[in-house]
């Protein structure tokens, strides 16, 4: 008489059982998916610094066809494509995460950008202009910047850079830009203001330091300003600016200044030594 009753209890315990076996996997399950999420999301932000830029790509299109809808890999993609600088290819792929229900005006930015190195100022000037003004960021108005200057609207390119110096905490490069863009109008003295805000906020960027002796030397300045520079830097600021005075005429100034400049370099300054060659060749024939 107590068989069924036994049964009944074993078949229910057995039913408890396989309930908490069955809570304990389901647990054990969302463990791991948070655990990959977590992996995943670590992999992608390596991957859009410190990875190979080629790689990054390859990564984020092998898990794009797993997960085609998903606009964070379709960023990863684009984004990995210009640091590949792989410009071409980029403009298509930022044009698809732009039609994606969840994009922002910081992608449309980023498809400027892409459009920009690709040499579509005309595309890019289109998207910008697209974008609500109430959209302020450093990106956008640096963008702005390029555009006005490459369609030689001087004043409204002024503009832009001043307000894109204002939005950031390292403005060197956008300083550095900004001068350049003065050194192409003519406006040298200006210019030359402009690269020495750029190396005071980055002591490092040679780029401006040559700038600035160009800017130098067009006014005729055949000395080299007061900033920091190690003895390799010199002399190739030196053979800038002798460069910079034969070119309007200087000639003999620039005889002066390259020997400098071999005199200067550490090692032996191959241009150097090959443009003051010339010269007295010249001279001698």
């Amino acid at each position: 008489m107590r068989h069924p009753f036994l049964v009944t209890l074993c078949l229910t315990g057995a039913v408890a059982l396989s309930a908490c076996g069955d809570s304990k996997d389901d647990s054990v399950e969302r463990a791991i998916q948070n655990v990959n999420a977590v992996d995943e999301t670590n992999l992608s932000d390596v991957m859009l610094t410190v990875a190979d830029p080629n790689e990054a790509v390859s990564y984020f299109q092998r898990t794009l066809k797993d997960n085609p809808d998903r606009i964070d890999l379709q960023r990863g993609v684009a984004i990995s494509l210009v640091r590949a600088k792989r410009y071409t290819e980029a403009v298509p792929a930022w044009q698809k995460v732009v039609k994606h229900k969840d994009s922002t005006d910081v992608d449309r930015v980023d498809m400027a950008d892409a459009m920009i190195r690709a040499g579509d100022w005309d595309g890019a000037e289109k998207v910008l202009d697209a974008i609500p003004p109430t959209h302020e960021t450093f990106k956008r108005y640096r963008l702005e910047a390029m555009i006005a200057d490459s369609n030689q609207e001087w004043r409204k390119a002024d503009s832009y850079y001043e307000t894109a110096v204002g939005l950031t905490t390292r403005p060197s490069g956008v300083l550095n830009n900004w001068g350049y863009s003065k050194l192409s109008r003519g406006d040298y003295a200006d210019a030359e203001r402009l690269f020495g805000d750029a190396i005071r906020q980055d002591q490092s960027l040679f780029t401006a330091k040559n700038n600035m002796v160009l800017a130098r030397g067009a006014q005729r300045k055949y000395t080299l300003p007061v900033i920091p520079m190690v003895q390799t830097e010199r002399a190739q600021l030196l053979h800038t600016l002798a460069l910079s005075a034969i070119k309007q005429g200087d000639t003999e100034t620039g005889k002066t200044l390259l020997r400098e400049a071999i005199e200067t370099h550490p090692q032996h300054f191959e241009a150097a030594v090959r443009s003051l060659r010339a010269l007295e060749e010249g001279s001698a024939s």
